[in-house]
């Protein structure tokens, strides 16, 4: 969310930022938009999901907006309630995975019978759909017959060069300054310690990886204690360290430091089969070749961008297997590891940025003219060719953010067009 928030706000718009606060939760860091948490009195179950949203609904109530954001169908109730009676706010949906079909809610039907009617209640309700995948906007098309956005979680990148740097074979100037540092037995895990995650997957890996190989674990969960004990129970505590949460301005310095990149997510429910997470990107970035598992999202990219080793079957023989093959084929190694820096630039927030400028700007009625944005296609995603003639596509017309007027196959913005004519 820091990411959406930072570019909203330096982009003219007044952005708050509400969550809850947690024993754990950080000191708030210096940001470009206002935050807020709320102190609540249960942390987990049915009576946390009503006292949240009682207590978001009249927050909202009693604050100016706009444009309310919901994040995740946890949140969409009071969002939705409270855009309508403020006098019909915008009310946009950001649905960061598929909530119904999470292993916490898709093992327990009767809580599932519940969330899917919210969820039916609520999406028709939105001004503004986007997701993180487009397995998951196909879904929610599927079900409720409306357009998701694709708004992929990129992270920020920090490598200094331009797409057209990418068309030069020799990496030696856009190399990540840190890769030559790495600590070469290192195995780092990013994200939270929940069911499904394969963090115990990868713990259990060990046994059959070289003794000095460590593993990193970044990020907190339900389920720390339970990996906590199993790596006690193996004698791991030397192999295995907990960073717990880690601030985003510090996590690129630890797996800058790290070998390899681990998403050994385990097929439990189309909310796992279908996401695409943070971590894959945030790999990417710091020049992280990865084993991941042999999920919808993961296979397209790496048919791609060969950014890594994908893995039949979430188990720890396969991991181990494919770890170990990254340890001892340098070869191998420099060429994914070339390859996520290849890619690097293209999978960054500066891409998916304008495209959710675009869609917020869209939304509210600031259309820019062409003559203040000049963008133009980089990327595979952008275009196509068909018959000698380049075709550009949706993602590519939000990107540049107006109509051009030229009858475009893929133009995003003709509802407004038609509006504009019948106004005058």
């Amino acid at each position: 969310m820091i990411r959406i928030c930072t570019s909203l706000a330096e982009n003219g718009y007044a952005v708050t930022l509400v969550g809850r606060k947690l024993k754990n939760s950080m000191a708030f860091s210096t940001q470009p938009f206002f935050q807020e948490r709320m102190s609540l009195f249960f942390s987990k179950g049915k009576l946390f999901y009503i006292e949240y949203n009682i207590r978001l609904f009249f927050k909202l109530l009693f604050s100016d907006f706009d444009v309310v954001c919901g994040v995740d169908l946890d949140s969409g109730l009071a969002c939705y309630f409270a855009s309508r009676l403020k006098g019909n706010k915008k009310f946009v949906y950001d649905a960061h995975e598929l909530f119904t079909e999470t292993p916490e809610v898709y093992r327990r039907p009767d809580i599932r019978k519940i969330w899917l009617a919210v969820e039916k209640f609520i999406i028709p309700k939105t001004d503004l759909r986007y997701t993180v995948s487009q397995s998951i906007a196909d879904e929610f098309e599927k079900r409720y017959g409306y357009h998701f956005d694709l708004i992929r979680n990129l992270p920020v990148s920090d490598l200094r060069f331009t797409i057209y740097d990418l068309r030069f074979e020799n990496l030696n100037e856009i190399r990540n300054p840190k890769s030559e540092i790495r600590n070469p037995t290192s195995i780092v895990y990013l994200g939270n310690l929940n069911e499904g995650r394969g963090v115990e997957i990868a713990i259990e890996a060990l046994n059959f990886i070289d003794k000095e190989v460590e593993l990193w674990i970044i990020g907190d969960g339900d389920m720390r204690s339970v990996l906590e004990k199993q790596v006690k129970e193996n004698n791991l505590t030397q192999r295995v360290k907990f960073f717990g949460f880690v601030p985003p301005d510090k996590l690129r310095d630890i797996l800058n430091q790290a070998k390899i990149g681990l998403h050994v997510l385990e097929s439990k429910g189309l909310s796992y089969e279908y996401s695409l997470a943070n971590k894959f990107f945030d790999y990417i970035q710091a020049g992280l070749p990865s084993v991941f598992t042999n999920l919808k999202e993961h296979k397209q990219l790496n048919e791609k961008y060969h950014i890594g080793i994908m893995i039949e079957n979430a188990n720890a023989r396969e991991t181990a297997d494919a770890v170990n093959l990254l340890l001892r084929d340098t070869a191998l190694y420099q060429t994914l590891h070339d390859n996520c820096l290849k890619a690097a630039p293209v999978l960054s927030w500066a891409n998916e940025e304008k495209i959710l400028l675009a869609l917020y700007n869209r939304l509210v009625g600031r259309l820019e003219s062409p003559s203040e944005k000049t963008i133009e296609p980089t990327t595979p995603d952008d275009y196509y060719i068909e018959n000698g003639f380049y075709v550009f596509t949706e993602q590519f017309l939000l990107k540049r953010g107006y109509c051009c007027g030229n009858g475009c196959r893929h133009c995003p913005y003709e509802s407004d067009i038609e509006e504009n004519k019948k106004a005058h």
